[in-house]
């Protein structure tokens, strides 16, 4: 059951981490906007850019990985009473989102303040929203949210900024009027990550000198949230460890106590003729009829502690049939090996020893 738990948390871990998160996470980077940044933005903004050290920057309510706000009470065209009891979780941004984060477009355009100032109050909504609001033309809809009138602009393909865990949920992406508190940049990969950070330090201490260089990398964030599931992984582990070990523990103190017991039968099969090989499966057989039986019990409890375990997430690897395959070899390895030591030690005895009394 141990194995088979330990097998199912690692595969579940790297399914869910290897999921499309709906940006690259690879060089992006993010720093809260304190003190005199958002004063200083524009020069701060033209300045990371001429620097060569960032291929991309853009404002945010939150880091991509957190969500800052959400909200219900949302209508649209066509919206009825019902929908206003939809949650949707609120992000925003001033200009290139979608090319700083590489995220994929799949109608519409990218907000951007610079090029169109009406965008402040723009919006653009993702996959999982669009399919909510029940809108089959989303571009130039006009959405009411926290009293105010956005006009869509952009449909972008959903992306994981809560637990990777959990259902994605409809978001609403709106212009800077919403608030922004992060500044997020992708560094150049075409520069070692801790030139382009000492170029970006300067810079950022220039426009802001009272307060601290912080910046965050967006995959090491993302990576914390498998902390507690990482951490159930290592507990199986470890316990699995244990449990075979005192295992093993218990069918060598058995095997030592059956071949002790059946010394002269040993002795007497081997003067008949009966080989090494012979005696060992003599000794071992009954031990792995036994793990057989264990695993065959073990089967639906495990099934139900996998079915319980991965019915909790929204997102999660199917249960292969590979796994209790691996499971049965390497328990019938591990137990063969520990009983197969002190059957070969009985094996190989001289008879003499054990029939010289009779």
């Amino acid at each position: 059951i141990l194995i088979l738990s330990t097998i199912m948390i690692v595969k579940d871990t790297q399914y869910i981490q290897n999921r499309d998160k709906g940006y690259a996470q690879n060089g992006l980077v993010y720093t809260p906007l304190t003190g005199y940044l958002g004063k200083n933005y524009g020069a701060l903004r033209n300045e990371l850019m001429a620097s060569g050290a960032v291929t991309g920057v853009t404002r945010n309510m939150s880091p991509i990985t957190e969500r800052y706000s959400d909200g219900w009470g949302i209508s649209w065209t066509g919206s009825t009473k019902e929908d206003e009891t939809t949650d949707f979780i609120r992000f925003s941004t001033d200009a290139d989102m979608v090319s700083t984060m590489k995220m994929r477009l799949i109608d519409g355009r990218d907000i951007d303040i610079y090029k169109y100032p009406s965008d402040s109050t723009a919006m653009m909504l993702t996959e999982s929203a669009v399919k909510v609001m029940r809108l089959k033309s989303p571009i130039g809809t006009l959405v009411k949210d926290m009293g105010m009138d956005w006009h869509v602009v952009g449909v972008i393909k959903d992306f994981i900024i809560e637990q990777p865990f959990d259902k994605i949920n409809p978001m609403i992406i709106e212009g800077p009027i919403s608030g922004l508190n992060i500044i997020h940049y992708r560094l150049n990969p075409d520069h070692p990550a801790t030139d382009n950070l000492a170029v970006i330090k300067t810079i950022f201490e220039r426009y802001n000198p009272e307060f601290p260089y912080e910046y965050k990398f967006a995959d090491a964030t993302y990576a914390e949230k498998f902390k507690e599931t990482k951490k159930y992984g290592q507990l199986s582990f470890l316990f699995a460890g244990l449990t075979i070990f005192i295992s093993c523990l218990g069918l060598f103190g058995l095997i030592t106590y059956m071949a002790e017991t059946k010394t002269k039968e040993i002795g007497i099969r081997k003067v008949l003729g009966a080989s090494v090989g012979g005696i060992i499966g003599l000794l071992s057989k009954g031990f792995l009829k036994l793990i057989l039986l264990a695993f065959v019990i073990a089967i639906p409890i495990s099934l139900y502690i996998m079915q319980r375990w991965l019915s909790s997430s929204a997102y999660s690897v199917k249960i292969s049939w590979w796994w209790f395959g691996v499971t049965a070899v390497l328990a019938l390895a591990i137990s063969f090996l520990t009983v197969s030591f002190q059957a070969l030690k009985a094996a190989r005895a001289n008879p003499v020893s054990s029939l010289k009394t009779e």
